[in-house]
């Protein structure tokens, strides 16, 4: 018979009385409070730019090279009045929603192809590598020559910016992917569509949510520099054709106007919009703090 194990021996302990610690946790005050809130540190950094703006055009007295902020904000309330600078910006944004939905589509094809087969992963390798680095702008003159000038030529190279920026970085993500996940997914049997959905894509949604933000920049930049050029579709002009009308009337203020628009979409966009998919996906999902 083997050894009996020594008995352990029991202790017993008082409580220890914690009452002269101290607070363990404070409630936070009132400046703390709103120190750690990301939309009020935002916003007071926007109200600094602001009062920055203004001294500076305030100080330099010229109005037709630098116009105050106040004017600006002026200018901008009275073509938002009148219907002006609304009808412009919705003339933008359905552009940008046909070419920014059309490349979406596109990039889902591409990097759905890259994901099933060699060939479409040695595919769109290739045509990433060619097309990338080629600014959508300079699709422009043919852009006009295919599809005339109207939304078509717009919708065209906004589908160029987005569609190689989304699809590399949907294809970074999903070869970031984990091979366990891999294995379960196949082990389940999942194949082509059906493993991109339920396996790749959930996995890879940081970089993909990364690609959408980028696109959308793209998209957005490469709107109003194209209609900056032509900018008439549909009988109507968008936004950056109300900038380039204002910029040769030489109505600076009505120029700056038109920029802070283009900066508020942008912002409510990333502010906004993509935080809140963000909030919604990779942060409850515990894959972003």
């Amino acid at each position: 018979m083997g050894a009996v194990p020594p008995s352990r021996p029991e202790f017993e302990r008082e409580p220890i009385d914690a009452s002269g610690v101290g607070e363990v946790a404070r409630p936070l005050s009132l400046v703390e409070r709103l120190l750690n809130n990301d939309g009020l540190r935002k916003i007071a950094i926007l109200v600094t730019l602001a009062v920055v703006w203004e001294v500076y055009a305030r100080w330099l007295n010229n109005p037709l090279l630098f116009p105050s902020f106040s004017d600006t904000i002026a200018t901008f309330t009275a073509d938002v009045a009148s219907g002006t600078l609304i009808d412009r910006v919705l003339t933008s944004l359905r552009s940008l929603v046909l070419g920014y939905g059309a490349g979406l589509a596109l990039a889902a094809l591409f990097t759905t192809l890259a994901v099933s087969t060699r060939f479409g992963t040695d595919l769109l390798n290739t045509l990433t590598a060619m097309f990338n680095p080629l600014p959508a702008i300079a699709l422009l003159p043919l852009a006009l020559i295919w599809f005339g000038l109207g939304m078509g030529s717009l919708v065209f190279v906004i589908v160029h910016s987005v569609l190689w920026a989304v699809s590399l970085n949907t294809l970074t993500g999903f070869r970031g992917v984990p091979e366990t996940l891999r294995m379960s997914g196949r082990n389940y049997g999942l194949t082509g569509m059906r493993y991109v959905v339920h396996i790749l894509m959930p996995a890879a949604f940081p970089a993909i949510l990364a690609g959408l933000k980028i696109g959308w920049a793209f998209a957005w930049r490469t709107l109003i520099a194209a209609e900056l050029v032509f900018g008439v579709s549909s009988r109507s002009g968008g936004l950056g054709w109300y900038i380039f009308e204002a910029r040769a009337e030489l109505d600076t203020a009505r120029v700056f106007s038109g920029l802070l628009a283009v900066i508020l979409i942008g912002l409510f966009v990333e502010s906004v919009i993509f935080r809140v998919v963000e909030r919604r996906t990779v942060q409850r999902w515990g894959m972003q703090q």
